[in-house]
């Protein structure tokens, strides 16, 4: 029977942490391309069904590239498969995001943390279930104030430096929350994109179904189209999970 890191692979579990597309619910970020499905052929008349997809590479579930950011840096197509494939830890912080909408994750929260489920392994994907995966598809997700001002929570600049610093995220690791991005959406700068998207590291964003990620254990393998020179990729991404 073949095995992966000691586990028989018929049981491992997977589990999708990908919304689905569809153009009456999935949420846009304010100026990106508008995401349209157009029936081209049917059964019925052509004898097989058939949509044209017109969107963004950052539409719906997503992974960036490090290139999406910072200039010189990896796109899509310069990326290796190690990198779409990373051990994952998953930080409930739900509770202090129903409080504050801008709430930035701490490295208090983080070595909290590790004292109940011990270190961050590395080269990890970092994830954050800010709670914002259940708003997908309504208003409350882009949460606009009156001024039109977005506001969802995101790590803190120092938490993702702590991270990088102490070698958790390594080179190849990255960061995921179930938001647009893993920037708080008041800080127009992207400082903590442009800080994470370095050397081989990725962002996963618009995350769905982190009720069923385990907070520690699991791996997460993204899918998605590799473009030429791609920022990232709309994608399928899924949590491998192993047995109890």
């Amino acid at each position: 029977m073949t095995t992966y890191d000691g586990m028989r692979l018929d049981r491992l579990r997977l589990v999708s942490l990908s919304h689905v597309n569809d153009p009456a619910t999935t949420s846009v970020f304010p100026g990106d391309p508008p995401f349209e499905l157009e029936t081209i052929a049917t059964v019925e008349r052509d004898g097989y069904h058939l949509q044209f997809v017109r969107e963004g590479e950052h539409t719906g579930t997503h992974w960036g590239a490090p290139g999406h950011f910072n200039q010189g840096e990896p796109l899509a197509d310069a990326l290796d498969v190690e990198d779409l494939f990373r051990p994952a830890v998953k930080i409930d912080v739900r509770p202090r995001c129903a409080e504050d909408a801008d709430y930035q994750v701490t490295i208090a929260d983080l070595q909290a943390w590790e004292r109940r489920h011990g270190r961050i392994p590395d080269e990890s994907v970092v994830i954050i279930w800010t709670g914002w995966d259940a708003r997908w598809g309504t208003d409350a997700y882009l949460n606009l104030d009156a001024t039109g001002a977005m506001h969802q929570p995101g790590f803190g600049l120092d938490a993702v430096r702590w991270l990088i610093d102490s070698g958790r995220l390594g080179r190849r690791g990255g960061t995921g929350t179930d938001t647009f991005g893993p920037d708080v959406a008041t800080d127009t700068t992207y400082a903590v994109s442009r800080l994470i998207y370095q050397r081989h590291r990725i962002s996963l964003e618009a995350l769905a179904n982190l009720a069923a990620l385990p907070p520690t254990g699991a791996h997460v393998v993204c899918g998605g189209h590799i473009n030429r020179a791609g920022a990232g990729s709309t994608a399928l991404i899924y949590g491998i999970i192993p047995p109890d």
